[in-house]
């Protein structure tokens, strides 16, 4: 080790081209940090690089000389007010900004201090060991790099000052963006705290470089620090209205830089004011080597800023959701009220499918108008008031995520409760819809039989019928392929709504000139509230229809043979073979197999949909980090103790003060507090 770092100090030329200078400062970093495995490793080799620098005293001329060089041609107040801020203020810029960065390689022959400390500093190790160097060990680096008596050393405080003057010009810049300004409320305005940032700097810089009292000093700091912190509040006020009025990427994109370019002075401040600013400069510097790491990642750029997003789709997601869920016996039977419905129309919608596949279409047009069908039979049930069954797993979910943020008390029984009530709705819409589409599509399949001379389907449609949606084909992997649609259906929805409301197209409906005048001022306010009301649902079901038809057809011409099978559709196709094929049916042993698959396909088509959206919805919600444990021992205690809860409406709710999985403090009285159903 000694060798190596004497070679490379042995190597330092002031002199040499831009490039090798920088080439000579990569080579002694990528020295410091080794195999980039230890932290403290790192720091021992900078102390050991200091104490070498300290040992060979006719160095510290050309080190000293070599920093100067370096000072003077790259821009360091640029590299501490601007490191980790996207170049433009768009979403869309910073991607592809990201993506090129990614794909093509960069120089050191660059006076741009950004792309050099991206060079310098390329492992997520170096803001570890960077951020563990102490105040004795620097003051000992910094001593060997300037010379106090040469007047040619820049000043570190004017390049300080600098780059607060660039950061805040950057935020009062921001903070002036019209779709920004136009989204805080009247009291923000009124503050106009973006108005005097860069006067508040100003003020600040001239008390530091005339050497002004520390009086003076501190109060201009004080000041900043108060206009920083009203910035923020304007910063939270626009947040606060995206939650009410809908999200957009590039507005959470321009808050979150507006956010940090905040910190970032405040960073620069206490670096320019502390007490050890030789370690607050070190702990900025560990910081903007995180961000260059982060600024490497297209998934963290999307993540962080979508987050908001997540949580509203989740949320709206979870406002639709609520009216899924039954609660008593009344809702209970409404809902089985209401999938009847669906099967009913499903049935139909069967007829429809079977028709378009008789014309013999190519398979994107035999998916176009399947998918077709598919979207007006959904929209139907939706404006019916009916119910689809595995279209609630996916709105359900965030409902039942929004519930984990607090767990604390009886929160987890409660949960329970609500799993509880959870399965009963989907048991009791599942019910609905295959009892009736069942009827449904043997009473149409033998009326056209009675007045056309044919049931819906041949039988070779319906030995078809019968080879697809057998249980030991692959059925089960189709049918979770469909809950995966039927999740991706869900979060349109929600972007949907959130779209709707985040351009105020309620408001436009309602009062738009050109909108009224076609239709009346009344018709106008009717249709903005249904839109506002239904848009969720409307193009879910849309996307629903058209993934259902198109989807595979899409994946066929990749070679990737994959098909949907919802529970509902299934369960009419078979009823339209057994139809077809008569009594005979039932002697015939691949029927039983496709009976067999309708419970698993239904099953996998609601798993899978809501575990996917709970996913989602409870990464949005952070509550990533719940007590699944509690959770889980609760759900088996309850499935011990009163397992019909989760098939059969209670006609007494059942005591929820003492958690299910602590059953040694429940009281006697509790067992014969079960429903009547139960017994």
């Amino acid at each position: 080790m000694p060798q190596d770092i004497n070679r490379i100090l042995d190597a330092l030329d002031p002199s040499a081209p831009l490039a090798h200078r920088h080439i000579w400062l990569i080579r002694v970093l990528d020295w410091v940090r080794g195999d980039g495995k230890s932290v403290p490793a790192a720091v021992s080799r900078v102390q050991f690089l200091v104490e070498a620098l300290e040992a060979r005293p006719e160095l510290l001329p050309r080190l000293r000389a070599w920093w100067r060089t370096m000072v003077l041609t790259v821009d360091f107040s640029v590299l501490l007010g601007d490191h980790g801020f996207a170049p433009r203020t768009a979403f869309a810029s910073e991607f592809n900004e990201r993506l090129r960065r990614k794909l093509l390689p960069g120089t050191p022959e660059t006076v741009d201090a950004s792309a050099l400390f991206s060079l310098a500093f390329p492992r997520r190790i170096d803001g570890a060991w960077l951020a563990a160097l102490d105040e004795p060990l620097l003051q000992r680096l910094a001593a060997q790099l300037s010379d106090p008596d040469d007047p040619r050393t820049p000043p570190w405080q004017s390049i300080v000052l600098d780059a607060i003057t660039y950061c805040a010009g950057q935020i009062q810049a921001n903070g002036f963006a019209p779709e920004l300004r136009l989204r805080m409320g009247e009291k923000t305005r009124a503050d106009r705290a973006f108005h005097f940032l860069v006067s508040d700097v100003d003020q600040l810089a001239r008390a530091v470089r005339q050497t002004a009292s520390q009086e003076a000093v501190d109060a201009a700091a004080l000041q900043l620090r108060e206009r920083l912190e009203a910035c923020r509040q304007a910063v939270n006020d626009v947040y606060a209205h995206l939650e009410e009025n809908g999200i957009s990427v590039g507005v959470v994109f321009r808050l979150r830089q507006l956010r940090e370019r905040i910190v970032r002075v405040r960073e620069l401040l206490d670096m320019l004011l502390g007490g050890k600013p030789l370690a607050s400069g070190a702990r900025l510097i560990a910081r903007l080597a995180q961000a260059e790491q982060d600024k490497k990642s297209l998934r963290a750029l999307v993540a962080a800023n979508s987050s908001l997003l997540a949580a509203k789709v989740a949320e709206r997601s979870a406002e639709t959701g609520e009216h899924y869920i039954t609660r008593d016996v009344p809702a209970y039977f409404t809902m089985l009220r209401k999938a009847a419905g669906g099967g009913f129309l499903t049935g139909f919608t069967v007829l429809l499918k079977f028709s378009i596949m008789a014309l013999g279409l190519s398979a994107f047009w035999g998916g176009f108008w399947a998918g077709l069908s598919y979207a007006v039979s959904f929209v139907l049930i939706q404006l019916l008031h009916c119910t689809l069954a595995t279209k609630q797993p996916a709105m359900t979910a965030p409902a039942m995520a929004a519930k984990l943020k607090d767990l604390t008390g009886d929160a987890v029984t409660r949960f329970v409760d609500e799993i509880t009530h959870l399965t009963r709705s989907q048991v009791a819409a599942v019910l609905g819809n295959v009892l009736v589409v069942v009827p449904a599509v043997v009473g149409i399949s033998l009326l056209m039989l009675h007045t056309l001379g044919h049931p819906m389907i041949d039988a070779q449609g319906a030995q078809y019928v019968l080879h697809a949606l057998d249980l030991r084909g692959p059925t089960a992997l189709f049918a979770a392929f469909t809950g995966v649609l039927l999740f991706a259906a869900s979060l349109v929805g929600g972007w949907a709504e959130n779209w709707f409301v985040l351009h105020r197209l309620d408001s436009a409906l309602r009062y738009n000139p050109r909108i009224t005048r076609l239709l009346g001022a009344g018709r106008a306010a009717r249709w903005a509230g249904f839109m506002r009301e239904n848009i969720s649902g409307l193009a879910s079901n849309v996307t629903l229809g058209f993934m259902l038809g198109l989807v595979p057809a899409f994946l066929g011409f990749f070679g990737l043979a994959l098909d949907v099978r919802h529970v509902t559709l299934s369960s009419g196709q078979l009823a339209a073979a057994a139809a077809t094929l008569g009594p005979a049916v039932l002697r015939m042993e691949a029927f039983w197999w496709c009976v067999a698959a309708i419970p698993v396909i239904g099953m996998l088509n609601v798993a899978v949909s809501f575990y996917l959206a709970f996913r989602v919805a409870a990464r949005a919600h952070n509550v990533s980090g719940v007590d699944r444990a509690r959770i889980y021992a609760a759900i088996r205690a309850r499935l011990r103790h009163r397992p019909l809860q989760f098939f059969l409406p209670v006609l007494r709710p059942a005591a929820t003060d003492i958690p299910d999985h602590d059953t040694s403090r429940r009281p006697p009285s509790d067992a014969g507090s079960a429903d009547l159903l139960e017994r």
